[in-house]
């Protein structure tokens, strides 16, 4: 008897646990099923995207010369949302990267979420499914020009350029248009987008391993030829699936199915865009790996358009937004800087060049929650659109954003806009190697990869691509996209598979009966502990292939036979890529020098004042929002500062920092000439300095004898400085 009272409960939970995990795969079959339906929706929508918000077409790109399949929307305003016509409009670019657009305005916490609610009009830059046969990624370029175009046209009353937003693959595209039409921008945000291809550390970051390990491109251009000149986009999503294979085969699933009472409506919200796959033409995707991911020419300004113009990204004079994440393995924080230690030397060449660049590095959200998480939207996002204009105005220079949270803000929390406060540092080109990067040895490995890869794929194209076109069919082409098995993963719980067709009214009944088990069910422990171990199985499993993947590729191309084979200089102690010197430039930045020395003595009370703050600012290297706020605030009510436009401004800050950089003595001593004589208006010069300086707290050491000689200079001893503070 008392043998049947120990083992009694243990049945009792046996059998709450089997009810429940057969009533949890019901459900979980369901909701499968929902999954696929939501696939075959898109499947036959002409124009599919996952926007939460309404949109109102306003170009469509397949009537241009030449056509191409993307469109251009007008984010239509919620009716809790006022738009300030006087703020410049945000443009959202989402990648093509194998799922269909909609991802920066998916949810309310989005990118085009956070700049509505900050009162900037929204636009959106979508694609279709299918490209139209011939497109080039140049003819993208242009006609994302003319959506530009339309943009500025509509908006002639903003306050700046418009805020181009380039997610992930979109971001690289951006920037080429950037460099090719700098006239069309505002600052430019990248999130997550790669531009330094070969970068990255030791034992992190598999993937760019991946096009030494298949010989370069060559299996690009088959795949392209298997399909009948058509890329699908499925198969980069399998790329980025393969990088966690744990969460791909098991834990999402798993997180599904152990809590189907509450995650469908997550799960299936995020499957909505995963599962909408678009396809791109194949040479698309060819100029993608040979030009970028395998070749790296875009840094290298080795990039040309059809009449032969260069792309080269130090052209682009709007700001620079760098959005990364350590947590990132599809483009790790050294993909997305290490660009800017290819295009220049120091951070006075930066400066010389007129860019100012803008980064934040997350410390562990992944590559897709750059652009979904609501963390991140409510944070970097919502910080970007509410301080953007304090971006398009800093100095040129490198910057790190710092945010910090509102309540430990200190003083003058009223002037910040949001729920932190951000500050761009000042950073040097160290701090960007600080991150870890490519030795000289690793840039010869990736340069031998790219050399190789172009001689593969030229011998593919003359012994095998002739064969394979001829024998692959539009059927046979169909049919590679139709069996790809992530598109069979959807298809296999479409209604039109007869096993399914009783899923849903069983389903039904199963929620009205449903007994979960209690949470003390040992079986659950169990159950937890058996994931674990699969987890933890799959992830050891990666990690032998991505050891085994990253040793085979240093084995491989660290051959100095191999290098010297392919051409590849192994004396060199420079990068190997570094875009052209150009005489032109230097006689440019040399007349420029000449014009801003002959007018130090130019510019009046408001030149004076500016230079003033730039140079008292300069001590701490670090510009805070309320700085930026109160000098907003003077700009709109000071009777001379108050006519000038923000681009003005921009300009006026942008010369009186080179007139400091160039000559810093003669460009103070020219200050008390620039102000009027009067005694009262250069104390009220000094406490608009004061002000806007101390906007963000007390002053250090450094900053205060800077704003004490600036105080004598105008005629005005400290002692008086302190005496209107205490006032």
């Amino acid at each position: 008897m008392a043998q049947r009272d120990m083992t009694f409960p243990a049945m009792a939970q046996t059998a709450e646990y089997m009810t429940d995990a057969w009533q949890r795969s019901v459900i979980f079959l369901d909701v499968m099923r929902e999954r696929a339906a939501q696939y075959d929706a898109h499947t036959k929508d002409p124009a599919p995207n996952v926007l939460s918000y309404d949109a109102e077409l306003v170009l469509d790109a397949r009537s241009f010369d030449p056509p191409v399949n993307y469109l251009l929307y007008r984010i239509v305003p919620p009716e809790d949302v006022t738009i300030d016509p006087l703020k410049r409009p945000f443009v959202i670019v989402d990648p093509r990267a194998g799922q269909v657009s909609g991802i920066g305005g998916f949810k309310a916490d989005s990118e085009v979420g956070v700049a509505l609610k900050a009162g900037h009009p929204v636009w959106f830059i979508g694609f279709l499914p299918e490209p139209v046969p011939g497109q080039t990624i140049l003819d993208v370029t242009n006609a994302q020009a003319t959506f530009l175009e339309t943009v500025v046209a509509r908006h002639p009353e903003a306050e700046g350029k418009p805020c181009v937003i380039g997610n992930c693959q979109a971001g690289w595209a951006v920037m080429i248009l950037a460099a090719l039409r700098p006239e069309l921008f505002g600052p430019i945000i990248v999130p997550g987008t790669p531009l330094s291809y070969w970068a990255g550390v030791h034992g992190k970051y598999p993937m760019r391993y991946a096009g030494g390990l298949m010989g370069g491109t060559w299996l690009t251009a088959l795949a392209g030829d298997l399909g009948g000149g058509i890329f699908d986009g499925a198969a980069l999503v399998q790329n980025f699936e393969a990088q966690d294979p744990a969460n791909t085969f098991w834990t999402n699933q798993y997180n599904l199915w152990s809590k189907i009472d509450t995650e469908p409506e997550r799960y299936l919200g995020f499957e909505k865009w995963w599962n909408a796959l678009v396809t791109l033409n194949a040479g698309e995707m060819q100029w993608i790996v040979d030009e970028l991911f395998v070749g790296n020419h875009l840094a290298a300004g080795d990039i040309r358009t059809a009449d032969g113009t260069a792309i080269d990204l130090r052209a682009i004079n709007s700001p620079i937004v760098v959005f990364c994440s350590k947590g990132d393995n599809i483009t790790p924080p050294q993909q997305a800087l290490d660009w800017i230690l290819d295009l220049y030397d120091s951070e006075d060449d930066i400066r010389a060049w007129g860019q100012t660049i803008v980064y934040t590095v997350h410390d562990h959200i992944g590559h897709l929650g750059i652009f979904v998480s609501g963390q991140v939207a409510r944070k970097e996002h919502d910080e970007f659109a509410h301080n953007i204009d304090l971006i398009d105005v800093l100095p040129p220079g490198l910057y790190e954003a710092v945010l910090t949270p509102k309540e430990a803000a200190g003083v003058n929390a009223d002037l910040v806009k949001g729920d932190w406060v951000m500050r761009c540092e000042a950073r040097t080109l160290d701090d960007i190697r600080a991150l870890g990067g490519n030795d000289l040895e690793d840039e010869r490995k990736f340069e031998t990869v790219a050399r190789l890869s172009e001689i593969n794929l030229a011998l593919y194209r003359t012994f095998a691509q002739p064969f394979v076109q001829a024998f692959t069919t539009p059927s046979f082409a169909e049919a590679t996209r139709r069996f790809h098995p992530l598109r069979l993963s959807y298809e296999m719980f479409c209604a039109g598979n007869p096993w399914m067709r009783q899923v849903k009214g069983l389903a039904e009944s199963v929620r009205e009966k449903r007994e979960p088990a209690s949470p003390d069910n040992p079986w659950l422990n169990m159950q937890e502990m058996t994931s674990t171990a699969i987890v933890q199985g799959l992830d050891a499993m990666r990690d032998v292939i991505n050891w085994t993947s990253e040793a085979s590729f240093h084995a491989i191309y660290g051959n100095r036979a191999l290098q010297a084979a392919l051409g590849v200089d192994t004396s060199s102690t420079e990068r190997p890529r570094k875009p052209a010197h150009t005489g032109l430039h230097d006689e440019l930045v040399r007349r420029r020098d000449e014009g801003l020395r002959r007018n130090m003595t130019e510019g009046g009370p408001v030149a004076a004042v500016v230079r003033a703050l730039i140079w008292v600012g300069m001590s701490g290297r670090v510009v805070d929002e309320r700085q930026f706020a109160e000098i907003a605030r003077l700009r709109r009510t000071h009777p001379e500062s108050g006519a000038l436009t923000l681009a003005d401004f921009k300009q006026m800050v942008r010369e009186q920092l080179q007139m400091l950089l160039l000559d810093e003595e003669a460009a103070l001593g020219a200050i008390p000439g620039l102000m009027p004589e009067s005694g009262d208006q250069r104390r009220m010069a000094l406490d608009t300095i004061r002000e806007v300086v101390e906007a963000s707290g007390a002053l250090d050491h450094k900053a205060r004898q800077r704003l004490n000689r600036i105080a004598s200079l105008l005629g005005i001893g400290p002692a008086a400085i302190d005496k209107r503070k205490a006032s």
